[in-house]
């Protein structure tokens, strides 16, 4: 992805560089799968409850290069006794260049998590059916959203230590 930046007439500024979005690599930086209760657990009735956390994570590593670390940690039960846990660190390396910080924030909170998603939801039905237990479909999950809603957490916070602060 690459864009650039025009004056009103249409030419390219000469004074602004473009921005490039690049992905280096995609990888998995650590999995764990738990089947604590087993086997007892494969003679139990198929019901099961899913719980999904998710966390993301980005680090600068070099100039413009960035490491995006996408966290999910799926926990199945049945009735109140745990199946499986599954645990996926999903990670990507990308080269983000000349982003202003207010669009390099969103990038890399929610379009790099956006790509690795589809990667971490993969394993973790690989891991899910190498463990013993029938396939697993997880939802579509909007990193825009939760990028805003943190974004919204981060400025509230904010604000009240500011107010603290003043009294």
């Amino acid at each position: 992805m690459t864009e650039q930046q025009k004056n009103p007439n249409g030419a390219q500024k000469p004074d602004e560089t473009q921005r490039q979005f690049a992905i280096q690599r995609i990888y998995i930086k650590d999995t764990s799968v738990e089947v604590p209760n087993s086997p007892k657990i494969f003679l139990e009735n198929w019901e099961p409850e899913m719980n999904m956390d998710i966390g993301t994570k980005a680090d600068p590593l070099e100039n413009n290069i960035y490491e995006v670390i996408l966290t999910l940690t799926v926990t199945v039960k049945i009735k109140e006794t745990i199946a499986f846990l599954i645990e996926v660190k999903q990670a990507g390396i990308f080269t983000l260049q000349s982003f202003p910080e207010d669009q390099l924030r969103p990038m890399l909170g929610a379009f790099c998590p956006n790509v690795l998603y589809p990667y971490a939801r993969a394993t973790v039905t690989d891991l899910a059916v190498r463990a013993g237990f029938p396939q697993i479909y997880l939802t579509p999950v909007s990193f825009d959203a939760l990028y805003e809603q943190h974004e919204r957490e981060r400025l509230k916070q904010a604000e009240g230590k500011s107010t603290d602060t003043q009294q």
